[in-house]
């Protein structure tokens, strides 16, 4: 992982282009602040698609004004306490800098365990799932996590979410044998899974 973003002729950050090749039909970087309205569109996909992986409702995220999802952003988007990282189609792509994101993948410090980022909020858009975006998501994560000296990754995943399961198996994650009740729907169960950074 690099440096960051750097700013562009017109003073606009532009994202790192080394996470991902340029022959990729996306390119992965950490959110900036000017990402905020694609990421608040995201967010809403995200929620309609699978609504029982995240923590609110679509309509509860649908009415939050878009100053709070730019603060979100912004608060995000520096720092080693939270991260979050999209698949960007590029300036260089069709959609240029104005297109959709094309996923989304966070990390976050654990409080009882400093070693530790957990990985929130990963989602790949349907009609790119399957490519490899969701490797360079979480490595993107991972790569954060290391630079702030936390050498291992945890996720959750609802019980009976075997693709989900099964991908994140593929990309090294272990099941921990841990379950915890879902946060917000009492009936369901999560699974931990845990990989090195």
């Amino acid at each position: 992982m690099t440096a960051g973003p750097r700013p562009s002729a017109a003073g606009r950050p532009e994202p790192d282009r080394t996470v991902a090749p340029a022959t990729r039909a996306a390119v992965v970087h950490r959110v900036t602040p000017w990402d905020a309205a694609r990421m608040r569109a995201l967010r809403l996909e995200m929620l309609a698609d699978a609504p029982l992986a995240f923590l609110e409702t679509l309509a509860d995220a649908a009415a939050r004004p878009h100053a709070d999802y730019a603060a979100r952003i912004a608060s995000v988007a520096v720092g080693r306490h939270t991260a979050q990282f999209v698949a960007d189609p590029g300036t260089d792509r069709p959609g240029g800098p104005a297109g959709r994101l094309l996923g989304h993948a966070g990390g976050t410090v654990a409080p009882d365990e400093p070693g530790l980022t957990v990985v929130y909020a990963v989602y790949v858009t349907p009609q790119r799932r399957g490519t490899g975006l969701l490797a360079e998501l979480i490595d993107a994560v991972a790569g954060w996590s290391r630079e702030c000296g936390r050498p291992e990754l945890m996720l959750e995943v609802v019980v009976g979410n075997d693709r989900a399961y099964r991908a994140y198996q593929r990309l090294g994650f272990v099941d921990t044998g841990v379950r915890v009740p879902h946060p917000v729907i009492p009936a369901l169960r999560e699974l931990q899974m845990r990989r090195p950074a």
